[in-house]
């Protein structure tokens, strides 16, 4: 560990240990899932979620979501160097996992390309929900493999109790010599509440272990790589980054329910880690404005509890910038509706219906020659849903329907017609109070996105060739899902086991060809881009997500438990051949330790070797990653909480390399780092 890491675990350890007399008991309620609109508690769901909040959430918070998720149960990181990191959930990811703040989509760039950093920040969430199965047909077709939702109560839905609160947090990371400043500002009198945020972050390259590039690997699908290859040693050049982003919200609220409106602003510069020929080297300039309108009435009809309406338009662009001249250009601008009507017990169902709306128009451009990557295009996309619970004796059921009519309009082309129609059953059965079952059935469609059908062009990013499909299906998938729980005052299990069959699964690969900038096929030795092509085939995933959870310890110096964990995905086509970047098998132990305000957690975990990359690309090592975490919560400071807290990252220092990644050969993970911060909430 570097001398300053150590200095900043002493100066945590030394403001934890001056405030330790201070500790107070913690109290945890039972979670209540906000994402749909039955307001569920967590254990009456057959569903599969993953909920983060409060301390918990501070504490994993990292620079993307997919960071910042990565470590729970079933879920990594698709990085494409440092600046991006998109949630992987089962193997899935891209378009097939929709990422929404505050039940409105993103609406950014992300799901388009790897390349192409989320526009929802993780530092002002104060909870983030993850679902997988029936629950995600709720959100469209492009939710087929889950939903994340970020939740920063940007529009008020309650009054505050007092009319000025907030919070203030400091982050500092000694990987990238990282400063992360977020605040935030709420309150409210009589039927008014407002709501201010923002952030800034600067970031300077990553330290990692080892060297950038794999060459043997890198070699290995790109025989046009030269002889001589500019490599780094101990960092990853061109990962720095900076981003800005500011909030304000206000809303009217009343007994008969609330209205408000929202507008952000995000500004955020990244790098792309270089290919080591001494060629370009990109950055991406990123700006989105966004604005929110969202309601909800009490009561509206005799047989309603709840009328919530949604209203979100996304103004997204970024420029790819090659050694310093504008190149790529994309542009996304979009409006989101939805509402939601949800209905009192009738004949012993209660649960909801909806509509949603998304219009879209998109586009890629080369700036540079003037040519367009995806040509302009208006999407519309509107869909009605409907989900029912009812209880059979000892069972909790739930029944789901959408369908949704699809049509894009490219620009010069024929337009394209779908119609996706998914639908699920889900039963929770309480066998009794330390036995549970859950067993979910779910038929998902998904209309294929414009990128997959139309790209025909160089993208800089990537530094690749990419090639569209304009006859591509849809994708239909049909998944079994069991899980099993089990709790008791000695021992607490969770296991999910799934099996997903796709039918015209669509995915990207390369074909083993290389061509220059104009798409023209070059001689071997010649530096030249590999083709990617949009495909289509049947698939099949399968794999599993467990944990037991046992109390090692329980006195007067506090409570220690201890978590082993393991998860896996295994995704094949009908062929035998191997789906590209599935996440490896996962397995370790992490120990717990609580009293009072104080908590720390030691984490190991253990990633086995890719043996299965798919065609074109390279496997992975297998590699051990430890890390270590504490914080501490002051209580009613001065009418304030301070937490503090700390994170030690990869304390071995291992060179990781992403088998989700398409960079893996030239952008390991993080190497060993410290992170502290403090927050006082006021």
């Amino acid at each position: 560990m570097k001398k300053a890491d150590i200095y900043y675990f002493l100066l945590v350890g030394m403001t934890v240990q001056s405030v330790y007399a201070n500790e107070q008991n913690i109290v945890e309620l039972e979670q209540v899932i906000v994402t749909t609109p039955l307001a569920e508690k967590l254990s009456d769901t057959a569903m599969p979620i993953t909920i983060l909040s409060d301390d918990e959430l501070r504490l994993k918070v990292g620079h993307s979501i997919g960071e910042t998720l990565k470590n729970e149960l079933g879920i990594t990181s698709q990085s494409f160097g440092p600046g991006v990191g998109t949630p992987v959930i089962r193997g899935q990811s891209g378009p097939r996992i929709r990422v929404l703040a505050n039940g409105i989509g993103g609406n950014d760039a992300s799901a388009i390309s790897p390349d192409h950093a989320s526009s929802v920040e993780p530092l002002l969430a104060e909870r983030i929900e993850v679902l997988r199965g029936p629950a995600t047909l709720l959100y469209g077709s492009g939710a087929i493999g889950g939903v994340v939702n970020v939740i920063d109560n940007r529009i008020p839905e309650y009054l505050p109790e007092h009319a000025l609160g907030g919070a203030l947090e400091q982050r500092f990371d000694s990987v990238s010599n990282e400063t992360a400043t977020t605040m935030k500002l709420e309150g409210g009198k009589d039927h008014f509440a407002y709501h201010l945020d923002g952030f800034f972050r600067d970031r300077a390259n990553v330290d990692i272990g080892g060297n950038a590039i794999d060459i043997n690997a890198a070699r290995q699908v790109d025989p046009t790589l030269p002889n001589t290859l500019q490599n780094t040693d101990g960092y990853i050049g061109n990962t720095s980054s900076d981003a800005l982003s500011g909030s304000a919200g206000v809303s009217l609220l009343g007994e008969t329910g609330f209205a408000g409106v929202s507008m952000n602003r995000l500004e955020n510069n990244y790098g792309i880690a270089p290919d080591g020929t001494g060629g370009e080297i990109v950055r991406i300039d990123l700006k989105q404005s966004k604005y929110d309108m969202k309601s909800e009435l009490k009561n509206p009809f005799a047989f309603a509890e709840s009328l919530r309406m949604k209203l979100g338009y996304t103004d997204y662009q970024h420029t790819e910038v090659p050694n310093g001249e504008e190149a790529a250009f994309f542009t996304n601008k979009t409006y989101e509706g939805r509402m939601e009507l949800t209905h009192k017990p009738i004949a012993g169902l209660h649960g909801a219906i909806g509509f949603q709306a998304i219009a879209s128009d998109f586009a890629a451009l080369d700036k540079a020659t003037a040519t367009d990557i995806v040509p302009q295009s208006l999407t519309n996309s509107y869909g009605v849903f409907a989900v029912e619970s009812f209880t059979l004796g000892t069972l909790n059921n739930q029944l789901g329907l959408r369908v949704e009519d699809t049509r894009i309009e490219p620009n010069g082309l024929n337009s394209l017609s779908y119609l996706p129609v998914s639908a699920s059953a889900s039963s929770l059965w309480k066998i009794n109070d330390s036995n549970s079952l859950n067993l979910a059935i779910t038929r998902g469609q998904r209309a294929p996105q414009v990128q997959e059908l139309l790209v025909n062009g160089f993208h800089d990013a990537t530094r690749s060739y990419e090639i569209g499909d304009i006859n591509l299906r849809e994708e239909t998938t049909y998944n079994l899902d069991l899980g099993y729980k089990f709790k008791t005052d000695w021992l607490r299990a969770e296991l999910d086991v799934f099996h997903n069959w796709a039918s015209d699964y669509i995915y990207q690969q390369r074909n083993g060809q290389f061509v220059d900038e104009d798409g023209i096929a070059c001689p071997v030795g010649t530096p030249c881009f590999p083709v990617l092509e949009s495909r289509q085939a049947d698939a099949t995933f399968m794999g599993y997500e467990s944990k037991l959870i046992f109390p090692l310890v329980e006195n007067h110096y506090g409570v220690v438990d201890l978590t082993v964990f393991s998860d896996y995905t295994r995704g094949q086509f009908v062929n035998g051949h191997d789906v590209p970047r599935m996440p490896p098998l996962r397995f370790g132990f992490q120990l717990d330790h609580f009293k009072g305000a104080w908590s720390s957690n030691l984490r190991l975990t253990r990633g086995e070797a890719q043996e299965n990359p798919g065609d074109f690309d390279t496997a992975t090592a297998s590699y051990v990653q430890l890390n270590l975490g504490t914080q501490y919560l002051i209580k009613q400071v001065k009418e304030m909480d301070v937490l503090v807290f700390a994170k030690a990252n990869n304390l071995l220092d291992e060179n990781i390399r992403n088998a989700t990644s398409y960079l893996r050969n030239f952008a390991p993970e993080q190497g060993r780092g410290a992170e502290i911060g403090l927050r006082v909430k006021f």
